[in-house]
């Protein structure tokens, strides 16, 4: 344990485990490791949390890994205090994403793209102001592939306003794989990338970055990144450790690790003239209230948006 967090009592130690699907390299023509993952956490938030952050039925059904104990397990326990960290963290995540989305939908933006889809379900939760969007949900080709096959072993079908974008955004250009798709630049557009910037270069990372500053005015980038380890201490510095030593050991490793002040500056650069940074504390505020015993949110991995 970890006493001297300057939160207060979140210092916990993420559970490590090892299994054949554990393997430590990320294999050619297979899936992230950690899109499973993720997945899971935002399953078992569904199960486990009161009040509910974000609600996804869907994902309970996509993932039945989140009811298996064993499976759980992979990820962490359930019932400590860092299992329910991880699951409202990744459900602010998307709720922070989802309604941002749903504002930027009153400012006329018709195209949605999710850059690291992964199991993202909200195609199949679409509420009706995104029936008239254009969805691009955009990933790894052998991550896509996997999600594919999953979908229709759960027996969802592709939405008539899906498409699926294979990518690998260290070796192709986005706004090709998009427009291949049938993406318009010209369109107003909202792009999200949550868990992404982390296992991306840094080259990669500023691509995506100038990518969505050369979209139409009023559209919207949101993404989340995990800020460098000085500027972290007690159990944040320790989870990001643990995390990234994890993650690594999978074979994704973390590449970049992203300053608030610079990314601020970056977006700025670019022509962002809306940006927002969800600070740990402002996360707290407006999505963690109620959910004792977690003292606070993570400063390990945070938010910011910016609109055009």
């Amino acid at each position: 344990m970890v006493a001297d967090h300057p939160g207060g009592e979140y210092a916990w130690r993420l559970k490590t485990h090892h299994s054949d699907q554990d393997r430590p390299d990320m294999l050619p023509g297979e899936p992230s490791r950690t899109l499973l993952r993720a997945a899971v956490r935002r399953a078992a938030h569904q199960l486990f949390d009161q009040p509910l952050i974000f609600n996804d039925p869907v994902v309970v059904h996509l993932v039945p890994e989140a009811c298996d104990q064993t499976s759980r397990d992979r990820v962490e326990d359930p019932a400590t205090p860092e299992g329910r960290l991880f699951r409202l963290w990744f459900a602010t995540r998307m709720r922070f994403a989802e309604d941002r989305l749903a504002q930027a939908a009153t400012r006329g933006v018709t195209q949605y793209v999710i850059l690291g889809s992964g199991l993202d379900t909200f195609p199949w939760r679409q509420p009706g102001f995104a029936t008239t969007m254009q969805i691009f949900a955009a990933d790894h080709p052998a991550s896509l592939a996997w999600v594919q096959r999953r979908l229709r072993e759960r027996g969802l079908c592709r939405p008539a306003n899906l498409n699926f974008v294979p990518v690998d955004l260290e070796k192709e250009h986005l706004d090709t794989q998009l427009a291949a798709c049938g993406f318009d630049p010209s369109l107003m557009s909202f792009c999200s990338a949550l868990g992404v910037t982390q296992y991306l270069d840094r080259c990669a990372v500023d691509a995506f970055l100038t990518f969505t500053a050369g979209l139409s005015r009023g559209s919207e980038i949101v993404f989340s990144f995990a800020p460098p380890d000085d500027e972290l201490a007690g159990a944040d510095l320790e989870i990001a450790t643990q995390s990234s030593t994890r993650t690594a050991t999978l074979g994704e490793p973390w590449k970049s690790r992203l300053r608030p002040d610079d990314l601020i500056k970056r977006l700025k650069q670019l022509g962002f003239k809306d940006i927002f940074h969800l600070t740990p504390e402002l996360a707290h505020q407006m999505y963690f209230a109620g959910h004792q015993p977690v003292a606070r949110a993570p400063c390990w991995d945070q938010l910011m948006a910016g609109i055009l």
